[in-house]
């Protein structure tokens, strides 16, 4: 499964490496150079996972990583970097909200299993059933019902209200959404348009209110009391 990571990590060549390395493997990555651009990529973007580095510039990875888990809604694994070896070290990363631990130097193929494994336990450890207002989500059986009513909708739709419904109740931009339905290949016709509409035919048109929303110049939501 191809992971929309946040790289936050001072050394150019570290991080040209790790861009080539991901891309390779067909994962796609942002990249901050500081502690804080790093925070405000990961509280504005949605990533499936972040590498931190330790040491940073500004604040450090530490300190992103307790503003992380103090201000961001949702879980997003992770995996810490760093040169320093002893255990206090790797305890005080631990205590920040760090998920898991890599000492440089390594290879990139430990790089990519760790976030392969982090990604897989962050999906293991959600709930199947996503509740948002009278809509629910069964993310096992890809079941989906509003007001009790089964919810007959595309795969694509599908995939547009799981990833509103798991980002609520932020706000999606019209490029995080076409980013995590067709990573760097979207379709060249405006193919979201369309199954934004065919989603609203079937989650809005036949009860009494618009559940799916559109923020103007922003994005789109989820409405709860709808």
């Amino acid at each position: 499964m191809p992971l929309h990571i946040l790289v936050v990590e001072d050394h150019a060549l570290l991080a040209k490496n790790l861009a080539d390395g991901l891309e390779l493997h067909g994962h796609t990555a942002d990249f901050a150079g500081n502690g804080e651009l790093g925070l405000e990529l990961a509280l504005e973007n949605h990533y499936d996972l972040m590498i931190l580095d330790l040491g940073l510039p500004g604040i450090d990875g530490l300190e992103v990583c307790r503003r992380l888990r103090a201000r961001l809604a949702r879980r997003m694994p992770v995996l810490m970097l760093t040169a320093r070896d002893a255990l206090q070290d790797k305890l005080s990363g631990f205590d920040s909200g760090a998920d898991d631990y890599l000492l440089k130097p390594f290879a990139l193929e430990e790089l990519l299993a760790r976030c392969k494994v982090l990604a897989r336990r962050h999906t293991l450890h959600q709930e199947h059933l996503l509740a948002i207002g009278s809509l629910r989500i069964d993310r096992q059986t890809q079941a989906v019902t509003r007001e009790g009513r089964a919810v007959r909708v595309h795969p694509v739709g599908y995939q547009i209200l799981l990833a509103l419904a798991e980002a609520h109740p932020r706000v999606l931009t019209r490029s995080e959404l076409t980013q995590k339905l067709w990573h760097d290949a979207p379709p060249d016709s405006d193919a979201l348009r369309t199954h934004l509409y065919q989603l609203r035919q079937s989650l809005d048109k036949p009860f009494g209110a618009a559940m799916l929303l559109t923020v103007h110049g922003v994005g789109f939501k989820l409405d709860a009391s709808a």
